[in-house]
């Protein structure tokens, strides 16, 4: 199989690796672990980030030569408010991408669809390059695909639940529901979650919480890098099925029969 880039609207992406950029201990911290990520894209969101201030902010520990920023509307609990936050984030100059979120349970953050839906009905409308946040829902990502979004954004598990892919047969069945990317978002607690993710057939992974609040960010920023590598290739390379009884590494066939010496 061939690695084509991951191609998000007219923007193309070596890494596929996104990471987002809150509660880490210091922007020194998040800076740190952008760059052992490899990443080239991170979300940031608009509602955390005071634009007219003359005090530095995230943005200014960002390296935007190399990193594209992706802002979000997270905070948003209606499809209004959503579609409200990304105008401003537009008219800030941040970028017309979009990652869509409106969160519909204060307690579980599980995403409101039907808001979503309409949301992302509207900023398609309206330019903007949308990729929404969503359940691991196989209609839901059809509607939305069909409504124009650059990709689909299916949860592994509740926002920084770091429980892992609840549910893996739901994203490979939206991998082939849909021709668009999916990127797996929230949920990964570790790398080999992330490895997972991507040995699914997922074209990419986002998280934040799994490396801004591990004990050591940076150093888990560059395992994530190294994990969804890995998952990539194994992907490609395709695993072997999976078999109830043991198959010899070694061929059994022409085997030839021991010769017994006198004496041995």
């Amino acid at each position: 199989m061939d690695d084509a880039p991951l191609r998000l609207g007219e923007l193309v992406l070596r890494s596929r690796l996104i990471v987002g950029t809150g509660k880490y201990p210091s922007f020194e911290v998040m800076r740190e672990a952008l760059a052992a990520s490899g990443t080239e894209m991170v979300t940031v969101a608009v509602r955390r980030i005071p634009l007219g201030s003359s005090e530095p902010t995230l943005l200014d520990f960002i390296d935007r030569e190399r990193i594209h920023i992706l802002p979000n509307t997270a905070g948003c609990t209606t499809a209004a408010e959503a579609v409200r936050t990304a105008m401003l984030a537009r008219e800030a100059g941040l970028s017309s991408l979009i990652k869509l979120e409106v969160i519909g349970d204060p307690k579980t953050l599980m995403p409101d669809v039907v808001a979503t839906l309409e949301a992302a009905r509207t900023l398609v409308a309206e330019g903007f390059t949308v990729l929404p946040y969503v359940t691991d829902d196989i209609v839901l990502a059809r509607r939305l695909e069909e409504i124009g979004c650059a990709a689909v954004m299916p949860l592994a598990a509740p926002i920084g639940s770091g429980l892992g892919i609840r549910n893996p047969y739901n994203l490979v069945l939206i991998k082939e529901a849909v021709s668009v990317p999916v990127i797996v978002d929230a949920g990964v607690g570790t790398a080999s979650d992330a490895a997972e993710c991507m040995e699914l057939g997922a074209d990419g992974v986002l998280m934040n919480t799994a490396i801004a609040c591990a004990r050591e960010p940076v150093r888990m920023a560059h395992a994530m890098r190294l994990a969804v590598e890995a998952g990539r290739q194994a992907y490609l390379a395709g695993r072997i099925p999976k078999k109830l009884y043991a198959t010899a590494s070694s061929p059994i066939e022409g085997l030839l029969e021991p010769v017994l010496r006198p004496g041995s």
